[in-house]
């Protein structure tokens, strides 16, 4: 029996194309996953491990300093905490309210989070497997990923990575 949206998607742009095969990557994952986790929390979960690295720590740096400037500042640190101590209730991360970095907040990954990033990168390839994903795919997606993340790295550069 043929996907009754096979003809749809055949005729869909680039751009809903590539919303289409995150969704089904991320859906993937949350089924699997041993934990649940929303989508949007796989991603800050990727995040924290990303801001550990020394080089984020200073961009980050510099945006709570232009941040704090903004009359909001303590309503969006607000959010953003609340987003985290989910992850933390769920034993991923550790917070460290007063990390005398420059920073208004730090965060960690637990030996429990890096065993769930752990987890989330074996979904992920074993689902390039299941939706076939070759050699010769994956070169045209690394172009494409290097064309595009021109794009944003660009836009970022010109605001200092403040954002």
């Amino acid at each position: 029996m043929a996907h009754p949206h096979k003809e749809a998607i055949a005729n869909m742009p680039a751009s809903s194309l590539v919303g289409i095969i995150e969704e089904s990557k991320v859906t993937y994952v949350r089924e699997n996953l041993s934990v649940f986790l929303h989508e949007s929390q796989i991603k800050l979960l990727k995040q924290v491990k990303k801001h550990e690295k020394p080089h984020h720590k200073k961009i980050r740096i510099k945006q709570f300093e232009r941040a704090k400037k903004d009359d909001l500042f303590n309503l969006h640190l607000g959010l953003y905490l609340k987003k985290y101590k989910k992850l933390e209730k769920l034993g991923l991360i550790e917070i460290d309210l007063n990390p005398g970095n420059g920073l208004e907040y730090d965060c960690a990954l637990t030996p429990k989070g890096l065993g769930v990033l752990d987890e989330i990168a074996d979904l992920e390839s074993k689902w390039e497997g299941v939706v076939g994903v070759t050699d010769d795919d994956l070169e045209v997606l690394k172009k494409l990923a290097l064309d595009s993340f021109e794009i944003s790295y660009r836009h970022k550069k010109n605001r200092e990575f403040i954002f």
